[in-house]
């Protein structure tokens, strides 16, 4: 009895001492990998598979700033958060470019289709990142549960369409 007692205390004081945290869900961020694995898999247009890249990277780059600024404050600047992002996006696309995973498969607005969805990507993803910031600062909460994931993924699938209609239908 004094055993299942000093468990449920310990329990308990563990539950008090939780921090909150504010990062992206790493459910979502494994499955936006998984879901760019299958869309190759499957034959999805390189577009399309760069808008989930993008986002990909983006929540990437939110999971190490959360890291990085644990240990130094200065990640949490909102122009070091942009540096990082930017830095992180390029870095990728760079080595995309230098191991040859971009193919010239056709253009849009004279990007190859995957630089082009990722570039959209990225900047939709962090558009609504400061979007949804500015929603949970103006009312002081968010607005529903799972507000961040909500707004992250319906924003990419908006785009993914936007982007088929553009691909299939204008260009």
């Amino acid at each position: 009895m004094k055993k299942l007692k000093s468990i449920i205390l310990s329990l308990i004081l563990l539950l008090t001492l939780v921090r909150p945290t504010y990062a992206h869900c790493p459910l979502c961020v494994a499955g936006a990998a998984a879901g760019i694995t299958l869309t190759r898999w499957v034959g999805v247009d390189d577009s399309i598979t760069g808008i989930w890249i993008g986002a990909f990277l983006g929540a990437s780059s939110f999971w190490l700033l959360r890291i990085l600024g644990q240990k130094n404050k200065i990640f949490f600047n909102r122009f070091i958060r942009f540096i990082v992002y930017v830095f992180i996006f390029v870095i990728t696309l760079w080595s995309f470019y230098r191991f040859n995973l971009v193919g010239k498969m056709g253009d849009v607005f004279g990007f190859d289709k995957l630089t082009f969805g990722m570039v959209v990507g990225a900047l939709v993803f962090y558009l609504v990142d400061i979007l949804n910031g500015y929603i949970k600062r103006k009312n002081g909460k968010s607005l529903f549960p799972y507000q961040s994931i909500v707004f992250s993924l319906s924003s990419m699938v908006l785009s993914s369409v936007a982007v088929y209609i553009l691909i299939n239908y204008y260009i």
